[in-house]
């Protein structure tokens, strides 16, 4: 269970995303007006695309990873002992991108040995 989503799952809620902000943009339907009439407008139009939709995208990619979830807490990277166990919560953690904030779901370990508290899905 190294994913916390399948592929499709995450391409399904990036595209109906984007989808909704394309819609926006250019509206599907001809009879709808194009809003916007001057370049600065149009790039502003783009830029909420990018904030909505460039986050959602990173925070998607993250939870694909391998090490999104893990089974098993490892060794404590402070003292090297394997007496490490998963705690049951995680936290939603904010990381900053240039388009705007991305939500991470991190897991949290706790060392018996030395009793530290890491994440075991850094590095």
């Amino acid at each position: 269970m190294p994913a916390r989503h399948s592929r499709q799952e995450a391409r399904e809620r990036v595209l109906k995303a984007f989808a909704a902000e394309l819609d926006r943009i250019i509206p599907a339907d001809p009879q709808e007006p194009l809003k916007g009439a001057r370049f600065l407008a149009w790039e502003l139009q783009v830029q909420r695309l990018k904030r909505n939709v460039m986050p959602m995208l990173l925070e998607e990619r993250a939870a694909l990873e391998d090490n999104a979830q893990v089974l098993d807490g490892g060794h404590c990277p402070y003292c090297s002992s394997n007496s490490v166990y998963l705690e049951k919560q995680t936290t939603a953690t904010e990381v900053h991108s240039p388009d705007g904030p991305a939500i991470i779901e991190r897991q949290h370990c706790r060392c018996r040995t030395c009793d530290s508290s890491f994440s075991p899905s850094e590095p």
